[in-house]
């Protein structure tokens, strides 16, 4: 039987990785299910599941981890979770391996031998994965901060203040470009959202090269399958990927973010914005732009006050889907944390 080859997707949210996964979906050799962002999630709480090694607290794990991937926004179609099945299908006791084995089941429920993670947290357990001994390919998708900053204020989550995104966006990009630095190039591409979205064709035609599969056409029909009409219905923040590929979805930023904030930009990851490519509006200007403490503590309580709005006008559907999974993940802390305590009583 043929391997299953992992792949991870790295970069910032709000790049149009949902367009991305949804278009590479479509082949048939690759599977590519929304991301319930396990490691994300749970390497925070591993320490209080206790040692791994013991059969009943990986099992806890894996059948926590489990639950959460069946409650997820969109549903990962075509497969059952046995955590018996789940468990014996991994390469050690550990939440990277859990991991694969459930994606590694979902690759096989649906009769490919590749898989995409859209996890783009990821890049922040990039030793996990590669401890695990399966050498996933990597896809950084990027786009111009500044389009991704306004994206980012209109949606449900991330930062909302316009120097916390950029600070955000630099840090992710600086991650992505240093592990480029770690990997052969047989194993890690570059894309850029602005060249996907203008010459979709020639872009995929690279990645299937890439990945080693044909590239078809089909691609393109993305908008009409199942998967992209489950994933729009899930939340507004994601409608475009029920539509065809919009070429002209760049540079809104200079009609969306006033001089101010662009220039608050510019001087927080101007440099990570060059080294990607992109040109400066103001170069003179943001390379001696100051900033005060004063001013700072002041954008941080604006972050936190607009990233309280944002939740409060989240649409009720997606809502409701967000909250199964939150509620879940609550659930789980508090039943920790209990045993935890009852081991100190």
């Amino acid at each position: 039987m043929k391997k299953i080859q992992p792949i991870q997707m790295i970069g910032t949210q709000r790049s149009g990785t949902n367009l991305f996964r949804v278009m590479l979906n479509q082949l048939s050799e690759i599977a590519a299910p929304h991301p319930p962002h396990i490691l994300q999630r749970f390497f925070p709480l591993l320490e209080l599941y206790g040692c791994l090694l013991k059969k009943e607290n990986f099992h806890r794990l894996a059948k926590d981890v489990s639950r959460l991937v069946e409650y997820n926004p969109v549903q990962w179609e075509n497969v059952e979770l046995n955590i018996d099945e789940i468990i014996d299908n991994c390469e050690s006791n550990s939440l990277e391996a859990l991991f694969y084995a459930l994606y590694d089941k979902y690759a096989k429920s649906n009769d490919s031998d590749i898989w995409i993670c859209k996890s783009m947290a990821n890049v922040n357990f990039f030793n996990q994965l590669e401890n695990a001994n399966r050498q996933p390919l990597y896809i950084y998708l990027y786009r111009d901060g500044r389009d991704v900053a306004c994206s980012f204020k209109k949606a449900i989550v991330g930062e909302k203040h316009i120097y916390h995104l950029a600070k955000k966006w630099k840090e992710d990009q600086e991650k992505c470009l240093a592990l480029r630095a770690q990997l052969p190039a047989n194993r890690f591409i570059l894309i850029s959202y602005e060249e996907l979205i203008q010459d979709a064709g020639k872009v995929m035609e690279r990645v299937c090269k890439f990945i080693g599969v044909e590239f078809k056409l089909e691609i393109f029909d993305y908008h009409q399958s199942k998967e992209s009409k489950a994933t729009a219905s899930a939340g507004e923040m994601w409608g475009n990927v029920a539509k065809p590929v919009m070429n002209n979805n760049f540079n809104k930023y200079r009609k969306q973010l006033s001089r101010e904030e662009i220039l608050i930009f510019e001087h927080a990851a101007g440099d990570v914005l060059k080294e990607l490519g992109y040109k400066l509006d103001y170069p003179e200007i943001a390379s001696t732009y100051l900033l005060s403490e004063k001013q700072i503590a002041q954008f941080d309580k604006e972050n936190d006050k607009l990233k309280e709005a944002a939740k409060q006008s989240i649409d009720p559907e997606g809502q409701e889907r967000r909250k199964m999974q939150d509620s879940l993940l609550q659930s789980i802390k508090n039943q920790l944390f209990e045993k935890q305590m009852h081991k100190v009583g």
